[in-house]
């Protein structure tokens, strides 16, 4: 059954709706669920109504389940998420000739899900990963391989055909290449309906060539495309520019499911799935063809919320409890505030001397032997600062790199104290950031050799140390001696021993201690003096260490691992999600603004400069470092030691040394059975629904495999 096209909703006017209403009409449709199951048996029927509601970014879809019946509606997604969540119940409900108090239960799914509350009816929510798998399922069950191109991203997933949960999936990053939005700007380019440019697709005799890989260019090449065909044939220039479109964004979900891989029983679905011309485009480009449905799989994530409503709805009266046990924690506001004081003390110290170092690679034991007041350069988080940091680079940097300089920029009255900056040459970004703070501040850039274990690099970091205690030395008018070298290591060895105590507290099953406390923890390394940092993580040893779980009723939390690039001061947004609003629980980082530069103790007899050459390339290496395998092996412990549940690998966009490397990790990680999401993060401040999205749907994958163990276990 269908109605008509309806007028604007109360949330949307103008142009704008009618835009979307051109994409997006009214649509309802009742049919019974055999029609599209065929002779399969429906697993998921309930007495009771159920309703799934997946709010995406253009559009918004409703099923709701009852008996044997299916009701389905589409209709453009408003301004306000909750708004139009309500419209779509409103019209399942008068088609089903039911009342709110008929529903049992409600899933919310897909972009606006976050934005749901229901307080008249039992309600939760799904990640879009999982409900699309649940649904894909629901009506192909032998489904294994998913490829889903909505609104804004793009998604390939596989899963388990025997139970339609989440195997493994990879998702796009925030460009908009390979998704929807691309096609619609596309389709605006050419004067086509959006409806219809698949279908000019097809006409194409020679698909047009469009490289670039980013939305924003690909328009420019589309609008120089189209401007040359108008000077002859018009419609066969659009044509093949249609068809180039749709091969460009097809190359990048190929590209996703060169990650995991393509398993008989490939399904399409998602808004695209209903373009005739990228259904064509991607089968030629996988040599796969794609399994029909006999419903319209731009509902695949409605269904798949209705069937996770109707599980929910067999659970009631009470659901189950989350499987996070409470945050137990010292507060640590009082370790912050020394951090803050400490810092305000440098900005405003007379006569000392104040350096500030940017590679974790720098012997912190000279410039404590030196007597300066020493801060490592590790602010960022905010997208203010990088684009600051910007107006001096090229925009291929990475934003640690910029906001190192964006700090300067903007005058940051901690890095405009500084008398001098060193750094050491790790990467070409760096190389660059340091000869800008030239223009700020007298800085010095020290070599650092890549080979760890070659005799003669060990010799050259020895004298390159060698320069930089002449260095600080005509600095500050303070001889260095060895004694004084000799007494920092041994201090500073303590320091690194209380470090990896406290983080060795978190192998416990409840961990006493959160992942964000941690970092924090480690930022009085980078500001703080020894003779203030060492009695303040005593204490914090101490407490810890006596501490035991409030209660022990909810199971432990999920137990993840983060490796990659550095992580800086006041980018705090994947633990936030992690921990806080997920309550999942980063047990060890791997990088070196986390747990990395306390695992080894340097050498404290013999000569001490080659006891800091030693002892600083001994340490856990960064992925700069040959042989590379070392840094590898090392973050395989580490997930070991601390019996990890998945590893989320991060790294910055640009970083040539965690971005070129990443498959190697990864690659180690999947040899020792442990699930990894890949995370290509930058600081900008608006992709937080998409991460969290991303985040979700991987516990979900990872609860359901220690759900699978245990169950094992059990049974054994």
């Amino acid at each position: 059954m269908e109605k008509p096209v309806r007028k604007g909703s109360s949330s949307e006017s103008g142009t704008g709706q009618a835009r979307l209403q051109n994409q997006f009409s009214l649509i309802l449709h009742v049919m019974k669920i055999s029609e599209i199951t065929g002779t399969a048996s429906w697993r998921y029927a309930t007495g009771q109504a159920v309703v799934g509601l997946d709010i995406g970014s253009r559009g918004s879809k409703g099923v709701l389940l009852k008996g044997n019946e299916i009701y389905t509606t589409l209709i453009p997604t408003g301004l306000f998420m909750q708004e139009t969540a309500d419209e779509v119940l409103g019209e399942l409900l008068n088609t089903a000739g039911l009342t709110r108090r008929d529903i049992g239960f409600i899933v919310g799914t897909g972009y606006g899900r976050i934005s749901l509350k229901y307080d008249d009816i039992p309600y939760q929510v799904v990640t879009e990963i999982s409900c699309h798998a649940m649904g894909v399922h629901a009506v192909v069950p032998g489904a294994r391989t998913i490829i889903d191109i909505g609104g804004q991203d793009s998604k390939a997933i596989k899963i388990d055909p025997s139970t339609g949960k989440v195997v493994e999936f990879v998702m796009n990053d925030k460009c908009a290449a390979g998704t929807g939005r691309f096609l619609e700007k596309a389709a605006n380019i050419l004067g086509i309906d959006l409806s219809q440019l698949g279908e000019v697709a097809l006409q194409s005799k020679k698909p047009a060539q469009i490289s670039s890989q980013c939305v924003v260019f690909a328009e420019s090449e589309v609008i120089s495309l189209r401007a040359r065909g108008e000077r002859s044939n018009d419609h066969q220039a659009r044509a093949d520019i249609a068809a180039g479109i749709h091969l460009s964004a097809a190359r990048r979900v190929h590209n996703l499911l060169g990650r995991i891989g393509i398993e008989p029983g490939l399904v399409f679905s998602g808004g695209v799935s209903n373009n005739r011309g990228m259904w064509k485009t991607l089968e030629e480009l996988l040599g796969a063809k794609f399994t029909p449905s006999k419903l319209d799989m731009i509902f695949a994530g409605a269904l798949g919320a209705a069937v996770y409503a109707s599980k929910h709805l067999a659970s009631l009266p009470k659901p189950a409890a989350p499987d996070t046990p409470a945050v137990l924690k010292l507060d640590l506001r009082q370790f912050t505030v020394l951090v803050d004081e400490q810092q305000q003390a440098v900005i405003d110290a007379k006569g000392v001397k104040k350096v500030g170092y940017i590679c974790n690679y720098t012997p912190v034991e000279l410039l404590s032997a030196a007597g300066t007041l020493h801060s490592r350069l590790i602010k960022g988080g905010s997208s203010k600062t990088v684009a600051s940091g910007e107006l001096f680079t090229q925009s291929v940097f990475c934003d640690f790199t910029k906001s190192c300089i964006g700090n300067f920029q903007e005058g940051d009255p901690l890095y405009k104290s500084f008398d001098r900056v060193y750094n050491f040459h790790t990467c070409a970004n760096m190389k660059r950031a340091t000869e800008v703070i030239e223009t700020f501040v007298s800085t010095k850039l020290l070599n650092l050799p890549k080979l760890r274990d070659s005799k003669d690099a060990r010799d050259f970091f020895r004298e390159e140390i060698l320069v930089f205690k002449q260095d600080l030395e005509e600095l500050t008018g303070h001889t260095i001696t060895d004694d004084e070298v000799r007494k920092q290591i041994v201090t500073y060895n303590r320091i690194r021993r209380l470090f990896k105590r406290i983080s060795e507290l978190r192998k416990r099953a409840n961990p006493p201690l959160s992942g964000r406390d941690y970092l924090d923890l480690v930022r009085g390394f980078f500001y703080l003096p020894a003779d203030k940092l060492l009695p303040a993580l005593e204490q914090v040893y101490r407490y810890y260490q006596d501490l035991e779980p409030a209660s022990k009723r909810q199971g432990p939390p999920l137990r993840l691992m983060i490796s990659g690039s550095v992580v800086a001061d006041g980018d705090r947004r994947l633990l936030n999600i992690i921990e806080e609003e997920i309550g999942a629980r980063v047990v060890i980082e791997d990088h070196c603004s986390g747990v990395r530069p306390f695992y080894h103790p340097l050498p404290e007899t013999g000569d001490p400069y080659r006891a800091l050459a030693n002892g600083y390339l001994d340490q856990a290496p960064c992925a700069r470092m040959r042989p590379l395998n070392d840094a590898i092996e090392f973050s395989g412990r580490l997930a070991q030691e601390y019996n990890v549940d998945g590893v989320i690998y991060v790294f910055l966009k640009f970083c040539t040394c965690y971005g070129v490397s990443k498959r190697d990790f990864i690659g180690h990680f999947h040899q020792q059975g442990l699930p990894v999401l890949e995370i290509s993060s930058d600081y900008s401040e608006s992709d937080h629904g998409q991460l969290k999205t991303r985040l979700e749907a991987f516990i979900e994958v990872l609860n359901e495999k220690r759900s699978n163990t245990n169950e094992q276990l059990a049974n054994a």
